[in-house]
């Protein structure tokens, strides 16, 4: 494998910023001082006013393969993610076959093997029916095991009390949940069809998939966590008082109820929907401007501990629709990095917490091998980017198959120049090189 010398960077790690050279080697790396000689043989990178961070681990996102690539593939959305400067994500079961057996779990991963320029874990699925195969997971290498604990589609709807104590009390591994209370949201349905026929008001979709529906669900899980001492980590927190059910006495590696904030859900609110609509149409819904603030207080305190993107593409044929028949979710991965860098020129956060909450934390949480760090023998997951280089998203430099996205237009401050994956110089200016596809990713569990 290629030898390569970063020269020169602003190198941010484990809450410091200095300036450093780092020596890349057989995919690891190698070396990390203020000075590494040029005589190694390697390929220098000048990383003069770049920044050198570890590559962001993205622990939601829906790549939609097998069975749903019209919508996106493993092969198109992983080069938007290395893109954009993740490196390694964790891609969820809701696809069809849904990955529901330890058989097409398998298969996933011969998927991810072949096809996947970055780094990558799949989660098993779940249902009220399938207990004995999520008791197979092998807890160091999967990522966990996703329950929806709310709407979903198909069978995966886990409803059954008995089967959730069960695997909450026994799984092996991490549990990843969904939340939203099922008839909470079939009731506000109701009422609003009955209020506005076919012509519900995309203003509605926060109060339709509200606070409540949030809140019962996300609350009885962490209820069902604390008498089963679970290893349980709730999704894309969405609303204000939710963030109260989630603590900051302890250190993230000796937690055992961790949460996760969306990209989605620090960016936009209820008063984007009016020009937005079905564009920033997400489950659970993206909520007010309350809610967006708390979020953003309960990740800087700690409360929540990781940031993701949820990304879940559609056709724009698909979500081009009514209230009723857009489908909900949207592509984020090849934007999260330059979208929390945005806020950092907001001084909203700064660098160190980025890469806490993007590398570090995810890391952490899941319990990733020798990943998520700048460390001497980790592998060689690494992002250079230019915080002052802005770019403008259109449709010929969205690289989602599905190609919208809803930053469509909006110019960012910061541009992603180098991604390494695994050692390998997967992007490097706007070009690809996948000559080497991405490892499956390892747990210390």
């Amino acid at each position: 494998m290629k030898q390569y010398l970063i020269k020169n960077a602003s190198l941010i790690n484990e809450g410091k910023i200095y300036n450093s050279d780092v020596l890349i080697k057989n995919g690891r790396i190698e070396k990390i001082a203020s000075e590494i000689g040029s005589d190694n043989g390697a390929e220098e990178i000048d990383a003069e006013g770049l920044f050198l961070m570890p590559g962001v681990i993205d622990d939601q996102v829906h790549f939609r393969e097998p069975g749903l690539t019209h919508k996106a593939e493993i092969y198109t959305e992983a080069k938007a993610a290395v893109a954009g400067g993740v490196t390694s994500y964790m891609e969820m079961p809701n696809v069809n076959p849904q990955t529901v057996t330890q058989e097409l779990l398998a298969d996933k991963y011969e998927l991810g093997r072949t096809k996947s320029l970055a780094n990558y874990s799949f989660f098993m699925g779940t249902t009220n029916d399938n207990y004995d195969e999520v008791m197979k997971t092998d807890p160091q290498n999967v990522c966990g095991v996703k329950i929806f604990m709310g709407s979903s589609t198909g069978n995966m709807l886990v409803d059954d009390e008995h089967v959730l104590s069960r695997i909450f009390a026994n799984c092996p591994t991490l549990i990843a949940t969904h939340c939203e209370d099922e008839q909470t949201i079939k009731d506000n349905m109701a009422a609003y069809k009955e209020k506005y026929g076919e012509d519900i008001p995309w203003e509605a979709h926060p109060l339709i998939r509200s606070e409540e529906a949030c809140y019962l669900s996300s609350s009885f899980a962490v209820k069902l966590a604390q008498k089963h001492n679970t290893r349980l980590h709730i999704l894309h927190i969405s609303t204000g008082k939710e963030t109260n059910l989630f603590g900051n006495e302890l250190p993230l590696e000796k937690k055992r109820i961790t949460s996760e904030a969306c990209i989605h859900h620090l960016w936009f609110s209820d008063q984007d929907y009016p020009e937005k609509k079905q564009w920033i149409k997400w489950n659970p819904a993206v909520k007010t401007s309350a809610d967006r603030d708390e979020i953003w207080k309960a990740l800087l305190d700690n409360r929540i501990d990781v940031i993701a993107t949820d990304h879940a593409p559609h056709t724009f044929d698909e979500k081009n629709n009514k209230y009723l028949s857009a489908p909900s979710g949207g592509p984020l991965v090849q934007h999260s990095l330059v979208a929390m860098l945005d806020f950092y020129h907001e001084d909203k956060i700064s660098l160190e917490r980025i890469v806490e909450k993007m590398c570090h934390a995810p890391a952490q949480c899941f319990q990733i091998k020798e990943r998520g760090f700048i460390r001497e023998g980790y592998h060689a997951d690494l992002v250079l980017f230019n915080p002052n280089k802005g770019w403008e998203v259109k449709s010929e430099n969205i690289l989602s198959k599905c190609g919208w996205s809803p930053f469509t237009g909006h110019h960012f401050k910061s541009t992603i120049e180098h991604v390494f994956v695994s050692g390998h110089l997967a992007y490097s200016q706007g070009r690809f090189d996948e000559s080497t596809k991405g490892q499956r990713i390892n747990f210390d569990r």
